[in-house]
């Protein structure tokens, strides 16, 4: 017996260390984002993209480390997925280049130059509501346009109301916007005008799916008279109107492993891709604010980057066409 049980010891203990390093850190990786997969072939497949993303988690650090990159990268909810899947995710910005709202005013710069806060950050002042999360839904449009009602709502009335996403999912198609599938922040404003408002995140809550048009006149809590857009490329006037009006709806090009993976741990990097395209725009994000603590909120979750925030640099060439497609509602 005592013979038995020491075999069975051995076979137990050479099974336990045929169990890689990197299997564990894909089995807990997967507890933390509760993973889970419909075949084994799929996990299979998963888990090739996620050992490749790791690796190149693992070189960009080292070279982070090194001071030859301005930011780190990590496992995210998005690691075990290659990039065009995450890219369809962020919804269809690109539109943007091919057509586009014509009702809107333009932002005008103060005469002579208007001196401007160092630093500003919406946040502080209770102008921007919780980090959302768009999950597996190319709505991207819809919370960055609420992300910037939101705050016009509370600086114009002094209350911070959640407003919701789902109904621009489901109830602006005829301006445009096609709910899961992608859209524009301005069509969406345009769609809040002539509605005569939207609801709250409350009455009409987030499904991540497309569906009927629910709207109730009852539960309105916001609502919109049109829109400025900021002049395209324009560094300094985006500047002006973050410092000078609120947060501001801007598109970006977040089609990148750097944007898909994107983790600050304890830091405050500057997201600096020289691969962004400034004009082939893909996702809509809401800018913050300016300076060393601020950023920009990507509604991918709290578990992504700095709490659902990234820090962007300035004055970089159009930085992923952060300038190329911003504006603001009307309230």
């Amino acid at each position: 017996m005592r013979a038995l049980l020491i075999i069975a010891a051995l076979v137990t203990l050479s099974s336990a260390t045929s169990v890689s390093l990197e299997d564990l850190e894909f089995h807990a990786w997967k507890l933390k984002f509760g993973k889970t997969y419909g075949s084994a072939e799929e996990e299979s497949r998963r888990k090739e993209t996620w050992l490749a993303n790791r690796k190149l988690v693992l070189i960009h650090n080292m070279l982070a480390d090194q001071g030859i990159k301005s930011y780190r990268l990590g496992m995210t909810y998005f690691a075990d997925m290659v990039r065009t899947p995450h890219r369809l995710l962020n919804g269809r910005l690109d539109s943007f280049n091919r057509t586009k709202a014509h009702s809107a005013t333009t932002f005008l710069r103060q005469a002579g130059g208007a001196v401007l806060p160092d630093t500003v950050d919406w946040r502080d002042k209770g102008y921007v509501t919780d980090v959302k999360d768009q999950k597996q839904c190319g709505s991207c449009w819809a919370f960055s346009a609420t992300g910037a009602l939101e705050g016009q709502t509370f600086r114009k009335a002094g209350k911070l109301m959640s407003l919701s996403e789902q109904q621009l999912v489901d109830c602006s198609g005829d301006y445009g916007n096609m709910g899961c599938g992608g859209g524009l922040m301005d069509q969406a404003f345009d769609y809040i005008k002539d509605n005569g408002g939207i609801d709250t995140e409350e009455s009409y809550p987030y499904e991540a799916v497309d569906g009927e048009c629910r709207f109730k006149p009852d539960s309105v809590a916001a609502t919109c008279t049109g829109y400025v857009d900021i002049t395209s490329g324009d560094e300094d006037a985006l500047k002006e109107a973050v410092a000078t009006i609120g947060p501001v709806s801007v598109a970006i090009d977040a089609g990148h492993s750097s944007f898909q993976l994107y983790d600050s741990g304890d830091s405050s990097p500057m997201m600096n891709e020289p691969e962004c395209s400034s004009t082939d725009l893909d996702h809509g994000v809401l800018v913050v604010g300016y300076g060393s603590d601020s950023g920009q909120v990507i509604n991918w979750g709290i578990d992504w980057g700095q709490e659902g925030y990234i820090m962007m640099s300035r004055n970089k060439h159009n930085q992923c066409g952060i300038t190329t497609a911003s504006s603001y509602p009307l309230v």
